[in-house]
């Protein structure tokens, strides 16, 4: 038995210096290639660009190797695992209303896809298609019922996809003719909003025409609610239970009144009946009725194929999740249908629902919800629409007498616009790509297109990457919907991801159980030995029980320079390194030596490579278009180009693209500033670029006739604001002018996520009163009579009252004068009589 002994550490020994030798240039590699430290089939194999030898008596080459690599060509071609990626469309109807070929953008389709085979490509390939396509295509010609109207294909394809690859395919879209609408008018008929119910009663048949105009296949329903008719939301007092105010009706939840029909006149009449109640509390239960007005499709009438639109009228806030239990309401809303006879029965018995469950249900049954709220609650909804897909709000007035025009605006914003979203997992990526219709400039980074006519086809270049295969296998199949938001149609892909080898399951010829190969003590998978848990050693030649009381670390040093068994980062085992394993599950110690991980490499703001690759043997792998040591310089320069820009100068012409950002220049007029280095404030900016179109889109005046202004202004259309603010955190540039008719008009551009230009601008101009010289001509010369008769009529006035004051005083003083009755003094008579001295009276 001892002789045996020695005899098998000879053998080991032997085969150890062989194995470090062999394997002594390996670290030098590494930081190069990523597949050598690969030490199995699917490891290997999720690996970008490596390929695995499963061929049996391979040696102690390694088997995880490059195949680009010119050393790389020792294993046979026919024992190379080295899978591609594999695309197959299975239905590919043809698009309604689309005739002549597939441009990049704003064509149209002329035949369909191809089933008939697979395409197959490395990586970095994409796909075209064209040939014909199995099953049923719509004629492009002449109208089409409901169940024929396509407007997003290939509608199904089949795609195999190997982890951290990424596969390209173009998938598209048109806006058809026609297309159906429900629309279902959700109203709240607190007391409040008494007099938007009169004004939309008579608005009824208007409402059904206006949208006519767009769609002659088109349904209107009606429904209300209040809210919980429980305290405090309502008074329980049995009185107002009855008639919680005046000429009001009971309280209810929700009341499900016109089911989905044609029949407007019956819609008017069902508004002007309903009657209006009364709550106690200012926020409404409007989110019970959106979730059963949503989540009922049958007791609402919602059509499979049809733009559903849900307008949401309202001049109140809203309860949420959580807010039931001020009634002692505390189950959760379970997102069911809970209607009978019209009413909501579970109102005062689950919980309001929360804002992740309106928008998973609206997103789920492909609605589109219109916010008809009035000024003071406009705030509050518009925060409300970023968090529910495909949610729009308008400001309505205070009697609701603007709701035609209202919602057939926001209808037409919504079938203008596609979005496309996707119900991608965390272990998938995909990225859209698409020039929209803008011929002139290449695809770029987006998954919404605007300014959509009928007939429009706009592509889209999707991108799908597996970043990294599940842990459970059950998950490496999985099914995917890419679809446009608000629609009921999709792009349905069966994913299949390439995480194992054939080689590692039973039933293949690489696949041996107990095989002689590894002593019989374990299972021969793709040309490696899988050991029992009792044997060890590359073909489990080391057993437990025969090697616990002897230490040979030949095989566990890089070379003889090293004083330290697996680079201090695990346990040497036979000869062999057993590597440790980290407490947290995601990081990874590897390698023959251990001198692997997949957590000591450069950080970025906390994160590992910056999020934006995985970490190889202390190495960032980067995933496109991402670069640097830590995976946090976007190489591409495609974020530096300001959107709409004519010329398409990186960063304006002003500015230097690094990592993505643009790093702007000082001149002589001064310092540029701004996103794409546009602003500058002693600087020409964009203003005088979007002065015309906003002066002929939003005030019809301007250089630009209506020809003109529609040939030219594609870039933007101006959303009308009360008042213009630039505002700081959106990068706004505010612009100012006077027109030709000495009339101010400012906006405001700035760009959004989506690298698209925004417009606000005011609504109305501020101009001068007008100045008619007639008027002021006769108004002077009228003042100046008015004036004169004004003075003489005061002159006049003044006269006759000094004269009359006069008077007075004077018939004062002879009243009060006191004459003497005797003679006066002073008087002397008119005659003199003379007497003649010597006159003696004798005659």
């Amino acid at each position: 038995m001892y002789r045996i002994r020695m005899q098998l550490i000879r053998n080991i020994i032997l085969f150890l210096s062989f194995v470090i030798i062999g394997n002594a240039q390996v670290p030098e590699k590494l930081t190069q290639n990523p597949c050598i430290a690969k030490s199995n089939c699917h490891d290997c194999i999720q690996t970008p660009s490596c390929a695995w030898c499963y061929k049996p008596d391979f040696g102690e080459r390694a088997r995880c190797f490059q195949p680009s690599n010119p050393g790389s060509k020792s294993c046979p071609e026919e024992y190379v695992w080295n899978p591609d990626n594999v695309l197959q469309v299975l239905i590919a109807r043809e698009l309604s209303k689309a005739h002549a070929a597939v441009g990049s953008a704003g064509g149209t389709m002329e035949s369909g896809w191809s089933v008939e085979g697979s395409s197959s490509h490395s990586s970095s390939g994409s796909s075209s298609w064209s040939s014909h396509s199995h099953g049923s295509s719509s004629s492009s010609g002449g109208g089409f019922g409901e169940s024929n109207i396509v407007q997003i294909s290939p509608q199904k394809v089949n795609l195999k996809l190997r982890a951290r690859q990424s596969y390209s395919f173009q998938m598209h879209y048109t806006q058809a003719e026609d297309y159906p609408v429900d629309l279902y008018y959700l109203m709240d008929l607190s007391k409040s909003m008494e007099d938007d119910k009169d004004k939309l009663s008579l608005l009824g048949n208007l409402l059904a025409e206006s949208m006519r105009n767009i769609t002659s296949n088109f349904r209107l329903g009606f429904g209300s609610f209040v809210d919980k008719v429980v305290m405090p939301y309502v008074s329980t007092v049995p009185k107002n239970l009855r008639e919680p105010c005046t000429g009001c009706a009971a309280p209810y939840g929700y009341r499900h009144a016109m089911r989905l029909d044609t029949d407007t006149n019956r819609f008017s009449t069902m508004v002007k009946e309903a009657a209006v109640s009364g709550n106690l509390d200012a926020p409404e239960g409007g989110f019970d009725a959106i979730m059963q007005a949503v989540v009922c499709r049958d007791e609402i009438g919602w059509r499979e194929q049809a733009r559903r639109l849900l307008v949401f009228s309202t001049d109140a806030g809203f309860h949420y999740a959580g807010d039931g239990k001020l009634g002692g309401i505390v189950k959760p809303n379970d997102g069911m249908c809970h209607l009978e006879n019209g009413l909501y029965t579970h109102s005062s018995l689950q919980d309001y629902p929360s804002i992740s469950q309106i928008n998973l249900k609206v997103k789920q049954n492909a609605i589109n919800l219109i916010f008809a709220v009035t000024e003071e609650q406009i705030g509050v909804y518009k925060k409300l629409q970023e968090n529910i897909e495909g949610a729009f709000s308008g400001q309505l007035s205070n009697d609701s007498s603007n709701i035609v025009d209202l919602v057939k605006e926001q209808y037409q914003q919504i079938s203008s616009t596609v979005e496309m979203k996707d119900n991608a997992s965390n272990n998938i990526k995909i990225n859209y790509y698409s020039q929209c219709l803008d011929e002139s400039g290449g695809d770029k980074k987006t998954n919404k297109c605007g300014n959509i006519k009928v007939g429009d086809v706009i592509t889209f270049r999707v991108e799908i990457e597996v970043t990294q295969c599940p842990k459970d296998p059950k998950d490496w199949k999985q099914t995917l919907q890419i679809y446009p938001v608000g629609l009921n149609e999709s792009l349905t892909i069966d994913l299949e991801m390439l995480c194992s080898c054939p080689c590692e399951h039973p039933g293949h010829a690489g696949y041996i159980e107990q095989a002689d190969e590894c002593r019989g003590f374990g299972t021969f998978k793709c040309g490696i030995c899988e050991c029992d848990h009792s044997h060890f050693g590359r073909y489990c030649e080391c057993s437990a029980s025969e090697m616990e009381n002897i230490k040979n670390t030949l095989g566990c040093r890089v070379d003889n320079s090293s004083t330290v068994d697996c680079s201090g980062r695990g346990s040497c085992v036979c000869g062999r390194c057993e590597c440790n394993v980290r407490s947290n599950e995601e990081e990874k110690v590897y390698g023959n030596f251990c001198e692997c991980d997949n957590f000591s490499c450069d950080r970025h703001e906390g994160k590992i490579c910056s999020g934006h690759g995985t970490c190889e043997c202390g190495v960032c792998q980067c995933e496109e278009p991402w670069g640097g040591a830590a995976c946090d310089c976007r190489m591409s320069n495609e974020t530096c180009f300001a959107p709409g820009v004519l010329d398409g100068e990186i960063c304006s012409g002003h500015g230097e693209c690094k990592c993505g950002s643009c790093k702007c220049e000082s001149t002589e007029e001064g310092r540029y500033s701004g996103r794409y280095c546009e602003k500058c404030p002693t600087c020409s900016d964009r203003c005088e670029e979007f002065k015309h179109c906003v002066q002929c889109q939003m005030y019809k005046t301007g250089p630009l006739n209506e020809e003109e202004c529609a040939k030219n202004c594609t870039k933007f259309t101006p959303i009308g604001v009360e008042q213009v603010e630039a505002k700081e955190e959106n990068d706004e540039n505010l612009c100012a002018f006077y027109d030709e008719d000495d009339c101010r008009f400012a906006y405001v551009y700035y760009f959004d996520e989506h690298n698209k230009v925004v417009v606000k601008a005011q609504q109305e101009r501020e101009c001068p009163a007008k100045v008619f010289l007639l008027g002021i001509v006769l108004g002077v010369i009228a003042a100046i009579v008015f004036m004169g008769l004004a003075i003489l009529l005061l002159w006049k006035l003044l006269t006759t009252i000094h004269d009359r004051r006069e008077f007075a005083k004077f018939e004062k003083e002879r009243m009060m004068a006191k004459w003497d009755t005797g003679e006066n003094p002073i008087y002397r008579q008119a005659t003199s009589t003379f007497k003649n001295p010597t006159y003696a009276g004798k005659g």
